[in-house]
């Protein structure tokens, strides 16, 4: 899965490469969800959101998350926990950081949904241990991803709801990005150069498009397709604001890039 750039890119560049590459390139060339593994796919609601930095995805999550009919999928990586605004990140919070071998021996078992080596540094992935989490407690899987990552997870599961955030317009999307946390003109072209990838990628089939213009509302919008419902002029709305959104920022985007 394609992870945004970062304050932590420099710790990203100081990681050591990873240990175990080779075996892991060998075991993700040729992998499949082990047979036990696709039981639990089969009987597990899943729910993927993909957008744009500041369109909101972890907000409707959280609130989402509040009802009691989701279950946040907290994915695995080999590399160590990072310190945050000074704050260390924990284990099964932003991630369950695991070692290479563990990993490794659950990969060549079958036992993720998808994985992916990141910069030879590290290998991160969505393990159907925390889909079967879901599955046993009857609660929605859900989780947000980058559209980079979204190919990967349709293809071991189908019937995935994959879910594009969007905001209500450009300027609102613009005030969001702003007011989100300051950053230098180095990383707002990364996230704009970002966000125009996510929007010019090529559709998953069947994906729904949800226009973050309220919350409340963009909840309820969000548990409604989690749970097979959707609205034809909503989606129509949405797909002709894709457009919009796109054309203002290949407008913005500098030359070259």
């Amino acid at each position: 899965m394609y992870m945004e750039l970062t304050e932590n890119d420099a710790h990203k560049a100081a990681a050591p490469n990873l240990q175990h590459l080779d075996a892991f390139n060998a075991v993700l060339k040729g992998y499949h969800v082990s047979a036990p593994a696709r039981r639990t796919l089969d009987q597990t609601r899943f729910v993927l959101l993909v957008g744009p930095s500041s369109s909101g995805r972890n907000t409707i999550i959280n609130q989402l998350l509040k009802t009691g009919k989701y279950h946040f999928i907290v994915s695995d990586t080999t590399r160590p926990p990072r310190m945050n605004d000074g704050v260390r990140e924990e284990d099964g919070v932003q991630y369950w950081f695991r070692a290479e071998t563990d990993m490794l021996a659950d990969l060549k078992e079958g036992k993720f949904l998808e994985a992916e080596v990141i910069h030879a540094q590290q290998v991160s992935g969505i393990s159907i241990r925390e889909l079967e989490k879901a599955h046993q407690n009857h609660k929605i899987a859900i989780t947000d991803i980058d559209i980079g990552g979204v190919l990967n997870v349709v293809q071991a599961k189908p019937d995935t709801a994959v879910i594009l955030i969007v905001p209500p317009d450009y300027d609102e999307w613009k005030r969001r990005l702003r007011a989100r946390s300051k950053m230098s003109d180095a990383e707002y072209q990364r996230r704009i150069e970002t966000a125009f990838r996510i929007l010019s990628e090529p559709a998953v089939p069947g994906f729904n498009i949800v226009v973050n213009d309220n919350l409340a509302d963009a909840v309820q919008r969000v548990d409604a397709i989690a749970h097979g419902h959707t609205d034809a002029a909503l989606q129509a709305h949405g797909a002709a604001l894709v457009q919009q959104l796109r054309s203002r920022l290949q407008a913005e985007l500098k030359p070259g890039t």
